[in-house]
């Protein structure tokens, strides 16, 4: 089924799925726009808003005998097997914080203080919530932090770069899925095998947070020992981090309750709602991949869904690129830069970088807004871009993120308002 350069939903489903979110179209005042900025925080599933209201609205502690507290638990079962099964997990602990970032600084606390050595292995291009967490339990533990480059022409940060630092003396590997800065997929298989060939025990943790709602992941394919996802950045709501982590990593010392099993992270009482997002996301991709496949397992489904979702994504990023119905694409447009821009379309996420001759990053951004387009700069500036543009020698790009649930037409859309801004900065 996966081709170089994708395949479109059909007009017939691409009309089902933008009925199943909120706000693709028009903002809640009603006005046209387009949100191309779901790399920070992807459009809303109707139905994972619903489950969290329906759920959050119940006063019954979970952790009660009665049958309301059954129900909740219940939710909460369905949700950590959901968990398992975005992952492809079978074994270690679910872990749900209050963000994403918040797990992974417990994740690495947690490796960093426990195991010995004398290094810890990142790279250039980590979100700040597991560079920064490296650099902090690194001073604190007294640890060398080595951090592989990234590659300017890709976007990303090559196998041979990461599995070069390591050695049998590093205590930890943190590396991202995918970078949020240029959507450059980092070759995470050849990364764990070639690292475990290094050091067979090393303990490896991933930031999957942009990478999660783009494409499958399988832990029995990668074997790691902890990984994070974001459900507001996989259509479902903010106020949750989701974390797997491999049995061993859980039952590292960490904050827990001494009642409690070693290999258990949870502190407080659960967030059933929360779980009920994750389970409203599943079903979600799971229906998209039943109008391909008559399986019957929700695992299998679910896989089909997100390989659907991510041949579409790669079909609307050729044509963000090449062009649509007439209209140039991102490559022809005079005026404007396309950032990391390599043909091999399988090694990159649904995210472009761009940028204008003589028009910063934040002035385009500003009318792209004008025009009815919402998309984000990432500026050197910033502290969650200015560490990856530097390491691309670059001082700012305009980075447009669209999800799956855009057609064709949204992306033709797009592109004449970028021909527009380009002209009207050339003072045409």
């Amino acid at each position: 089924m996966s081709s170089s350069q994708g395949q479109l939903f059909s007009p017939s489903l691409m009309e089902q799925i933008k009925s199943r979110f909120h706000y693709i179209d028009h903002d809640v005042d009603g006005r046209a726009r387009l949100f191309f900025d779901n790399a920070g925080g992807s459009f809303r599933l109707r139905a994972a808003l619903e489950a969290f209201a329906r759920i959050d609205a119940l006063p019954d502690c979970p952790e009660r005998i009665h049958e309301r507290a059954l129900y909740l638990q219940d939710i909460q079962t369905r949700g950590e097997e959901d968990i398992r099964r975005i992952l492809n997990a079978r074994d270690g602990s679910v872990y749900l914080s209050l963000t994403a970032s918040a797990a992974m600084f417990e994740m690495v606390r947690a490796v960093m203080e426990n195991t010995p050595g004398t290094n810890a292995v990142t790279t250039i291009l980590e979100h700040p919530s597991s560079f920064d967490a490296m650099k902090l339990y690194c001073e604190r533990t007294g640890k060398a932090l080595r951090v592989a480059p990234s590659n300017a022409e890709t976007g990303g940060v090559d196998v041979d770069a990461i599995v070069s630092l390591i050695d049998d003396d590093t205590a930890l590997l943190s590396v991202m899925y995918a970078s949020n800065i240029s959507g450059a997929k980092l070759d995470i298989a050849a990364i764990v095998e070639q690292a475990r060939a290094r050091k067979p025990d090393l303990f490896i943790i991933i930031d999957a947070v942009q990478h999660a709602p783009h494409a499958v992941i399988d832990l029995q394919k990668t074997p790691v020992d902890g990984i994070n996802f974001a459900p507001y950045k996989f259509f479902g709501c903010r106020g949750a981090g989701v974390a797997w982590l491999s049995e061993r990593l859980a039952e590292l010392p960490h904050h827990r309750l001494d009642a409690k099993e070693k290999g258990v992270w949870e502190l407080g009482s659960p967030a059933p709602a929360q779980f009920a997002v994750v389970s409203a996301i599943v079903d979600y991709v799971a229906w998209i991949g039943a109008q391909f496949s008559d399986a019957e397992d929700r695992r299998e489904l679910f896989v089909q869904g997100m390989q659907r979702i991510e041949e579409h994504e790669r079909a609307l990023l050729s044509l963000m690129l090449d062009g649509v119905g007439g209209q140039r694409g991102l490559r022809a447009i005079e005026g404007v830069r396309v950032f990391w821009d390599h043909k091999d379309l399988t090694r990159r996420d649904l995210i472009a970088g761009i940028g204008f001759d003589d028009l910063d990053p934040t002035a385009a951004v500003r009318a792209y807004e004008e025009r009815g387009v919402v998309v984000y700069e990432r500026i050197v500036t910033s502290v969650y871009s200015g560490r990856m543009l530097k390491s691309f020698n670059l001082d700012g790009a305009v980075r447009i993120s669209p999800l799956h649930c855009h057609a064709p037409g949204d992306v033709a859309r797009f592109l004449a308002v970028t021909e527009e801004v380009a002209l009207a900065n050339r003072g045409g």
